[in-house]
């Protein structure tokens, strides 16, 4: 991890920063949270990033305690401080410390809290693929609010752990929404599918990304549902996110996607991705 915390004012050393235990992410979960993947010291796609984090404080009527620029200086003074090459910076912001009860205090003053840690590239799984497993996916129906009410995924994530996984796959009655921190997508006959960005999936950044990259590249992509025996009968299914990139997903519940092998869309997906960070 590294040395430093940025709580919106100034860099503290880690064991100097500490969280009010009324603080509302910690007893009702009330706040946000962004993930910047940093290549080469900086953040990736950092426009995206912030429009989504404004929104997910909108959503849930958080006010921003410093304006979009003043945030993006204080990642940047974060990442300088410890020296981040490759990694990500976690960025959460709730509404702040109150006596425990529901309504929105009117006391409470927003807080933030940032922090660092190298990660290197999944280069390995990149080039040979990964497993999924799928299960029920029990998540409320605001997932487009990037809220740090994880406990589903965290339950999903940890039974694909357990079972040899990388990612555990969502579903609502059959119908594939996104992974447990990933979004999914299939290609079949040379057309790219993916859940469109409603409430039921959370807009990833690699996602869109991904989609562009796409329409540069002539690739049809539809942005529609699809089935688990769509998935199972793909021809290629890859993951989309801030850590896994555009990992390729060669088995799902134990199931070859077709012949085992990273497939020609998500291999041009990958080398657009590389030349694009």
């Amino acid at each position: 991890m590294g040395k430093y915390v940025w709580n919106g004012e100034r860099l503290l050393n880690r064991a100097e920063a500490s969280v009010d235990v009324e603080d509302r992410g910690h007893t009702f979960g009330d706040g946000i949270y962004e993930v910047f993947r940093v290549y080469g010291g900086k953040t990736f796609e950092p426009e995206l990033h912030w429009a989504r984090f404004e929104r997910s404080a909108r959503e849930l009527r958080i006010e921003l305690p410093l304006p979009i620029a003043e945030l993006e200086r204080g990642v940047e003074e974060l990442i300088e401080a410890d020296g981040l090459a490759e990694g990500i910076v976690y960025l959460q912001l709730t509404r702040g410390a109150a006596p425990r009860a529901h309504p929105f205090p009117a006391e409470a003053r927003p807080a933030l809290t940032a922090f660092a840690k190298p990660l290197e590239r999944p280069l390995s799984a990149l080039e040979s693929g990964t497993s999924v497993i799928t299960r029920p996916d029990i998540r409320w129906l605001r997932c487009d609010i990037k809220s740090l009410n994880l406990l589903p995924n965290v339950l999903a994530k940890q039974e694909a752990s357990e079972a040899g996984a990388s990612e555990a796959v969502l579903h609502r009655d059959g119908v594939v929404t996104e992974g447990s921190s990933s979004n999914i997508a299939i290609a079949k006959d040379g057309v790219v599918r993916t859940h469109p960005a409603n409430n039921l999936i959370l807009h990833g950044v690699t996602r869109a990304v991904a989609l562009r990259l796409a329409a540069e590249l002539d690739i049809r992509v539809n942005e529609e549902p699809f089935t688990l025996d769509e998935l199972y009968a793909a021809d290629e299914a890859f993951l989309l996110g801030t850590t896994v990139e555009v990992m390729p997903i060669v088995r799902v519940d134990g199931r070859t996607v077709a012949n085992g092998v990273p497939g020609p869309i998500a291999r041009k997906l990958q080398a657009a991705f590389a030349k694009r960070i």
